[in-house]
C-alpha cells in the first residue's frame, strides 16, 4: 500500500484526436443543433407551400391555413411520441430501417432503407439550394452563382463532419439558437402588434382555379407535411449521443417536437390573421418577418439567419445517413467499408458518399430548388409509414403494459402519413416525383444484390464451417530481378525467409545485357539460381506470367516477391518506373499465386 499518494485515474498516454472519446459524443442540446436543424428550418417553406396550394381557391381559402397546420401539428405530436418509442426499442439507430428489419421482413427493410437514403440526399440538396436562393434574394448579384454557392457550402459541411459530429454540433449551436430566437420573435412580436409593421414584395393577381374541397385540403396537408422532414433523424442517429443515449435522444426528440409545433402554429396564426398571400420577389416568411420587425436591420439580419439555417440544415443528413449506411454494411447490404470508423464516431466513407451524391444531384438540377421539392417529402413519408406499421406489429407481438394504446396511436400515425404520401405522389408525379419511384426500387435492387454477393462469398469461403486440415506442400519463391544491386540482395534475403527454394528471374531483350547479368551473378554467387528469359519484344509482364504459370503446373505453392523502390519523399514517387506494381496487378488478375511486394526505402 502506498501512503501519501492520491488515487489517480488512468488516462491515455496519447492525446485524443478530434472525434475520439466519449466527450465527442452529443449532449441533448448538441443533438438538437446537429440533428434537428433540418426539421426546425422547414418552417421557412412548410407554411409557404400550404399557402401556395390554398391560393388556388382564392384568398378566402387562406383561412384554412390554420386548421391544416393544426392537423400537421397533431401528426407531428404522434410522430414525436412514436420516434421516442423507436429510440427505446432500437437504440442502435436506423429508425424506420431498424423497425422494418425486425418486425416487417427483409423486403420492407429494403424499402425503408432506400426511402431514407433518398430523403437524406434530398435534404442536403434542398437545404443548400434553398439557402443559396434565399441569400441571392437579399443579394441579387449572387443569383448567377447558385450552384457554386451550394457546392461551396457542401464542401464546408463535409470537412466539418469528417472531423466528427460533435465538432459540427458546436459549429451549428449558434445558428440554431439564432434561428429559433428569430422565428419565435416573429411570432411573439407579430401577435403583439395589431397589424403588420411593414409590407414587402409586389402584388400578384389571384385567380381562383379550384374550389376549396376535400381534395385541395388534402393537397395542402400533404404539401405542408414537408415541414415534418427531419423528425426521424434523431432516431437514426442515436449512437452519436452520450450515455445514457436513449434518454438523451428522447429528450432531444421532445424538444424538437415542442419547438417545431410552436413555430408552425404561431406562423399559421399570423398568416390567417394578416391574410398573408404570395407576393412577388419575397417568401411568405419574409412577409411575416417584415410584419413583425419592419424593414430595418432586423429584417435583413433575420433573412440572413434563415439563409444560414437552411444551409446548415443539410447537416442533419451528415449525422443520420452515415449511421444508416454503417447499419446496412453490418447487415451485408452495402460494402463493408461503410461500417469502418475505428475509435472515432465518424463513418468517413458514409460522409464522403453523401457528399458525392448530393454534389451530383445539385449539378444535375443546377441547384434549382423547385425541381427538387416534388421529390423531397415522398421518401420520408414512406419511412414514417413503415416505422408506424412496424411498431404496431411490435406491440402486438410483445404485448407490454399499455400496448393497445400505443398500437392505436401508431396505427393512426400510419394512416395519416400513408394518406399524405399517396396524395403527394399522385399530385407531384409528373412534376418529378417519378424519379423517386424509379430511384427507390433501384436502391432496393442494389441492397439485395450486395447481400446476395456476401451470402454467396461466405458460402464459398466456408464461413462458420470447420475447414479441412491444412495441406503441407513444397513452395517456390520467384523473385523478378533486373541487375545485381542492393535492391536484389534485399529481395533475395526476404525471399529466403519465406521459403528454402528460391529462384531469381530476369527478362532481357538484349543478349549482351543478359550475358553481363549472368557473369555478375556468377561473381556475386548469392546461392540462388538465376533464370534469364529472352524477350525480343522487350516485354516484362507476359514472360514473367508465362514463367509463373509453368511453375504452377508442378503442383507447388508459388509466391512471387517483387522488390519496389520507395522514396522517402512522396514527390519523388512519380520518378519510379512503377513496373513492379503493374506486374503485381497482372499476377493477381491472371494467376492464383501469392504476390508479395517488398519495399526498399531510400533516404531521399
Amino acid at each position: 500500500m502506498a501512503y501519501g499518494l492520491a488515487r489517480r485515474e488512468l488516462r491515455p498516454k496519447v492525446p485524443l484526436r478530434p472525434g475520439e472519446g466519449e466527450r465527442h459524443h452529443l449532449t441533448s442540446l448538441e443533438g438538437l443543433a446537429a440533428l434537428s436543424l433540418d426539421a426546425l428550418s422547414s418552417v421557412a417553406y412548410g407554411p409557404e407551400v400550404i399557402v401556395l396550394v390554398l391560393i388556388a381557391a382564392g384568398t378566402g381559402a387562406l383561412t384554412a391555413t390554420l386548421p391544416v397546420t393544426l392537423v400537421i401539428a397533431a401528426l407531428l405530436a404522434v410522430l414525436v411520441v412514436s420516434y421516442g418509442q423507436v429510440i427505446a426499442v432500437h437504440p442502435d439507430g436506423g429508425g424506420a430501417y431498424a423497425v422494418a428489419k425486425k418486425d416487417l421482413g427483409p423486403r420492407t427493410s429494403y424499402l425503408a432503407a432506400a426511402s431514407l437514403v433518398v430523403d437524406y440526399v434530398l435534404t442536403v440538396t434542398v437545404s443548400l439550394a434553398a439557402g443559396a436562393a434565399s441569400l441571392a434574394s437579399a443579394f441579387p448579384s449572387l443569383g448567377s452563382y447558385l450552384l457554386e454557392l451550394c457546392l461551396g457550402g457542401l464542401a464546408l459541411l463535409t470537412v466539418v463532419n469528417l472531423r466528427g459530429v460533435a465538432e459540427s454540433a458546436r459549429v451549428l449551436m449558434l445558428p440554431t439558437v439564432l434561428f429559433i430566437v428569430s422565428i419565435l420573435g416573429i411570432v411573439v412580436l407579430g401577435l403583439l402588434r395589431p397589424h403588420p409593421l411593414a409590407v414587402v414584395g409586389t402584388d400578384q393577381p389571384v385567380h381562383a382555379t379550384e374550389a376549396l374541397g376535400v381534395l385541395l385540403l388534402l393537397k395542402a396537408f400533404s404539401s405542408g407535411c414537408s415541414a415534418l422532414t427531419g423528425v426521424e433523424a434523431i432516431a437514426n442517429g442515436v449512437p452519436a449521443f452520450r450515455e445514457p443515449r436513449v434518454k438523451r435522444a428522447q429528450r432531444t426528440e421532445l424538444m424538437l417536437g415542442a419547438l417545431l409545433g410552436l413555430m408552425l402554429i404561431g406562423l399559421a396564426v399570423l398568416i390567417r390573421r394578416d391574410h398573408v398571400a404570395p407576393r412577388g420577389g419575397v417568401t411568405v416568411l419574409a412577409q411575416l418577418t417584415a410584419g413583425s420587425y419592419g424593414t430595418g436591420w432586423a429584417y435583413y439580419a433575420t433573412n440572413l439567419i434563415v439563409t444560414v439555417a437552411l444551409a446548415f440544415a443539410a447537416n442533419t443528413s451528415f449525422g443520420g445517413l452515415p449511421v444508416l449506411m454503417s447499419l446496412l454494411a453490418k447487415d451485408h447490404r452495402l460494402p463493408h467499408l461503410f461500417g469502418l470508423r475505428k475509435e472515432r464516431p465518424v463513418y468517413r466513407w458514409g460522409v464522403v458518399a453523401l457528399a458525392l451524391l448530393a454534389a451530383l444531384l445539385l449539378i444535375a438540377v443546377n441547384a434549382d430548388t423547385h425541381r427538387m421539392i416534388p421529390l423531397f417529402a415522398i421518401g420520408v413519408f414512406i419511412g414514417f409509414t413503415i416505422s408506424q406499421i412496424g411498431l404496431v406489429r411490435h406491440w402486438r407481438q410483445e404485448r407490454p403494459p399499455g400496448w393497445l394504446r400505443r398500437a392505436v396511436l401508431n396505427g393512426i400515425g400510419a394512416v395519416l402519413t400513408a394518406v399524405a404520401g399517396i396524395v403527394l405522389l399522385a399530385t407531384k408525379f409528373l412534376e418529378g416525383a417519378w424519379v423517386v419511384v424509379v430511384a427507390i426500387p433501384l436502391l432496393m435492387l442494389l441492397f439485395a444484390r450486395v447481400q446476395r454477393y456476401y451470402t454467396e462469398a461466405g458460402r464459398e469461403l466456408g464461413l462458420g464451417e470447420i475447414p479441412p486440415p491444412v495441406r503441407i506442400t513444397d513452395s517456390l519463391v520467384i523473385v523478378p530481378v533486373g541487375e545485381v544491386s542492393k535492391l536484389t540482395q534485399h529481395a533475395l534475403t526476404a525471399a529466403r525467409a519465406l521459403g528454402h527454394d528460391v529462384v531469381a528471374v530476369a527478362v532481357h531483350g538484349d543478349p549482351a545485357k543478359a550475358r553481363a547479368l549472368k557473369e555478375s551473378w556468377a561473381r556475386w554467387n548469392p546461392g540462388v539460381r538465376l533464370d534469364v528469359i529472352d524477350s525480343p519484344q522487350r516485354s516484362l509482364v507476359e514472360p514473367i506470367i508465362d514463367y509463373v504459370r509453368r511453375a504452377e503446373k508442378e503442383g507447388r505453392q508459388i509466391a512471387v516477391l517483387i522488390p519496389e523502390v520507395e522514396p522517402l519523399h512522396r514527390r519523388y514517387q512519380i520518378l519510379q518506373n512503377q513496373r513492379g506494381l503493374l506486374l503485381a496487378a497482372a499476377l493477381r488478375a491472371r494467376t492464383d499465386v501469392v504476390v508479395c511486394v517488398v519495399p526498399y526505402r531510400l533516404s531521399l
